[in-house]
């Protein structure tokens, strides 16, 4: 039997093996691969770049799906070159569509190539890594500075519900869930020092159908003006962006 390496294990789901990715499941579970966030996700990366005056010329994506982050980013930034990494076939075949002279996609995992980047993102990725740990101390050596974008499934609200992880299990193949604390502890313990993190919240920003969502709205919205914190904690429906070196 083949051992398990760090880079298998990325895109090794419970219940549903490294397919997952690779036979069309998570395509048929999330037919968009996520693009009608991608340009608020591109927004928020800009946000915490530009407030830390960070300068680069090469940007690397690690399960960079879709690809349209990268393509909202290279608009934004037109003298940097962009590429992402994904093993997905089904993801590969959307991005190539936006592949153009400065923004390159590859059917491959990063984790295996002998490169090196000025700037890595990974944005809602290691949640879904079997590995975790063993894959973020192996993304530490692909850039000088990485950007991650971490859901934080892990609140008060959640947890009395239980139906929310189970969802995010089910439906994005979340294996790990986070507060703000355990992620960041977690990014430390792999080697990563952060430069700066601030709450991120599509439910709050972006417009979303389900009724739960909408109904929760106005109480996150004023529980995050009383302290940020406290929302994250209680009522959930928050990510973390972060800048770590």
């Amino acid at each position: 039997m083949k051992t398990q390496t760090p880079a298998d294990s990325r895109t090794a789901i419970s219940g549903a093996g490294p397919g997952i990715y690779r036979d069309g499941t998570y395509l048929d579970n999330n037919q968009t691969w996520h693009v009608e966030d991608s340009a608020w996700k591109a927004k928020k990366i800009s946000e915490i770049l530009e407030r830390n005056r960070i300068v680069f010329d090469t940007v690397v994506e690690i399960g960079c799906g879709a690809g349209e982050i990268l393509n909202q980013l290279r608009m934004r930034y037109p003298k940097a070159e962009f590429c992402g990494f994904d093993v997905s076939p089904q993801a590969n075949l959307l991005s190539s569509a936006r592949q153009t002279e400065r923004l390159t996609f590859y059917q491959k995992d990063l984790l295996t190539e002998d490169r090196n980047f000025d700037l890595t993102l990974c944005i809602d990725v290691f949640e879904h890594v079997e590995d975790y740990l063993g894959f973020l101390k192996a993304l530490r050596s692909k850039g000088c500075r990485t950007i991650f974008h971490i859901p934080l499934d892990l609140s008060v609200q959640t947890i009395l519900r239980v139906s929310p992880i189970r969802r995010s299990r089910e439906s994005v193949g979340h294996l790990h869930y986070f507060t703000k604390e355990s992620a960041l502890a977690t990014l430390a313990h792999c080697g990563f020092r952060v430069i700066d993190c601030f709450f991120t919240s599509d439910t709050l920003d972006l417009p979303r159908p389900n009724w739960r969502t909408k109904a929760m709205k106005l109480p996150r919205r004023l529980a995050y003006v009383l302290s940020p914190d406290f929302a994250a904690r209680t009522l959930g429906g928050f990510s973390l962006m972060v800048l770590a070196e």
